[in-house]
C-alpha cells in the first residue's frame, strides 16, 4: 500500500503540472506552491512565539475549523497560528482569513517535506480537520511528540481503514494524540479495529459555525431589493442537474423569486444558468442597474455570501444531490429555521439523512416531485412551520463540538497561558 502512495504523491504534482494550462485549479495549485518553503521560512524567521497549525483540506474543512482556531486565538493570545490548505478553493478564498497569522498551501507529502516543513514551522500543537490524511506529515509529527488532533472526523465501512489493504491508513491514524469523531458510528467503526483509546464523540463543529453564521447576519439591502416581498426560493451550490430540476418551476411561477448560487461560476456556467432561467439577471448586473429590471431569477457571479442568502427564503434547496458527490451543506440554510430540499443523492452526508428523519428537509427525484412539495410548503401553513422548526431544533440540538474540543486542549494543558 505504501508504494501506491508513493506513486500517487508523486503522480498528483505532474498531473497537476500536465492540465494547468487549461485548468484553473491545477494552476492555482501549482502555482501557489512555488518557492513555498522560502516563504515559510521568511514569514516566520522573526517570531519568538508557539506556533498552533490548522490544517484543512478545503473551504469546507475550513469552516468546520474555524470555529476551534478562533476560540483558541482568543483563550491563547500569546500563540501565533498557521493555517494550510491542500485546495486551492480553499487557500484563495480565505488567503486574507484575519484570524490567522500565517496562510498557506501545505507543500505536497514526502519525507523531504514533512521534516523541512515541520523544522521551519515547529509547532506545538496541531489540528487536521475532518479527514486528509498525508502519511509522512503525520508519522514525522509523531516522531517529534507534538500533539495532534483530528477534529470532527467522519469515518465510513468502506474506507480504506477498515479493509484488510488498510494498514497504512491505521498507521495513520495511530498518529493522533486524540481523534475526535462525529457520532457513534464513527466511534464503533474505530473500536472494531483496535481504537478504542484517544478517541471520543464531540459532534460536528459544522453545527456550532453556522449558528455563529445565522447570529451575525447583517441585511443585504440589494438583495432585499430584489426580493421585494415575494415568496423566495434560495438555491445554493447548484450544479446542472440541479438547475434542471428548478428551472422548470422558476419560468413557470414567474411571481416568485429565485436566488439561484451555483457552485462554479466560470462564465460558462453562469451562461449556461442564464439559458435555463428564461426570466434572469446576474447579481453583478443586478447592482449596477439604473432601470427596472423585469426577472424572477437571481445568479449569484460571486463567492461568499451564500451562507446570508438563505436567510432571505421561504424555501431552500441545496444542490449536489443529483450527482455522485452527493448533496452540499444542509446546514447553512436549515440553521434559519427554513425546509430543506435537496436530490437523491445524501446517503454519505450524515447531517443530510439526519435532517430527513428529523423531518426538517425533503429529498426529491424529479421536477415533477419538485414541484410537488414547492407546493405543498407554499400552500399548506402548518407542513410548512413544522417541517421549518423541526430543521431549525435539529441544527440547535447539534451544537456544542467547538467547546468539547477546546476543553480538552485546556484540560490536557496542550496550550498553556
Amino acid at each position: 500500500m505504501k508504494l501506491f502512495y508513493n506513486i500517487f504523491i508523486k503522480l498528483y504534482p505532474f498531473v497537476a503540472k500536465l492540465i494547468s494550462a487549461k485548468n484553473t485549479k491545477a494552476k492555482l495549485w501549482i502555482e501557489g506552491r512555488k518557492n513555498i518553503f522560502e516563504q515559510l521560512q521568511e514569514s516566520l524567521k522573526n517570531n519568538k512565539q508557539n506556533i498552533v497549525w490548522m490544517h484543512c483540506s478545503s473551504l469546507g474543512e475550513f469552516e468546520q475549523g474555524r470555529t476551534v482556531l478562533e476560540k483558541l486565538k482568543l483563550l491563547y493570545p500569546n500563540y501565533k497560528f498557521l493555517l494550510t490548505f491542500f485546495s486551492p478553493s480553499g487557500f484563495e478564498v480565505q488567503k486574507k482569513y484575519p484570524h490567522a497569522d500565517w496562510i498557506y498551501y501545505l507543500p505536497m507529502d514526502s519525507a523531504n517535506n514533512a521534516k523541512e516543513f515541520l523544522d521551519i514551522v515547529n509547532p506545538v500543537l496541531v489540528l487536521f480537520i475532518k479527514y486528509e490524511y498525508w502519511y509522512y506529515y503525520l508519522t514525522e509529527i509523531k516522531k517529534r511528540k507534538i500533539s495532534l488532533l483530528l477534529v470532527s472526523g467522519i469515518f465510513r465501512e468502506g474506507q480504506p481503514f477498515f479493509k484488510w489493504y488498510g494498514g497504512l491508513y491505521r498507521e495513520m491514524l495511530q498518529c493522533f494524540t486524540h481523534v475526535f469523531v462525529q457520532d457513534d458510528n464513527c466511534l464503533s467503526l474505530l473500536r472494531n479495529i483496535g481504537f478504542t483509546k484517544n478517541v471520543s464523540i464531540s459532534g460536528d463543529t459544522r453545527f456550532d459555525r453556522v449558528l455563529e453564521i445565522a447570529n451575525m447576519f447583517e441585511p443585504i439591502t440589494i438583495i432585499e431589493k430584489f426580493i421585494d416581498n415575494s415568496k423566495v426560493i434560495v438555491a445554493g451550490s447548484t450544479w446542472f442537474d440541479d438547475d434542471e430540476v428548478l428551472a422548470h418551476y422558476a419560468n413557470l411561477h414567474t411571481e416568485i423569486k429565485f436566488i439561484i448560487a451555483p457552485h462554479e461560476i466560470e462564465k460558462e456556467r453562469l451562461n449556461e444558468c442564464l439559458t435555463m432561467y428564461k426570466n434572469s439577471i446576474l447579481f453583478s448586473k443586478w447592482q449596477q442597474a439604473t432601470e427596472p429590471v423585469n426577472a424572477n431569477v437571481l445568479i449569484i457571479d460571486n463567492v461568499g455570501i451564500l451562507s446570508k442568502l438563505y436567510k432571505y427564503a421561504t424555501i431552500c434547496y441545496v444542490g449536489g444531490g443529483f450527482g455522485d458527490d452527493g448533496v452540499h451543506n444542509v446546514l447553512e440554510a436549515a440553521v434559519y429555521k427554513k425546509p430543506v430540499l435537496f436530490g437523491p443523492e445524501f446517503s454519505k452526508y450524515r447531517e443530510a439523512v439526519e435532517l430527513i428523519d428529523a423531518k426538517g428537509s425533503f429529498s426529491i427525484q424529479s421536477a415533477l416531485e419538485l414541484e410537488k412539495i414547492f407546493n405543498q410548503l407554499f400552500d399548506d401553513k402548518n407542513l410548512y412551520e413544522t417541517t421549518a422548526n423541526n430543521a431549525a431544533k435539529y441544527v440547535a440540538n447539534k451544537s456544542g463540538a467547538t467547546t468539547t474540543v477546546v476543553e480538552y486542549i485546556y484540560e490536557k494543558r496542550l496550550l498553556t497561558n
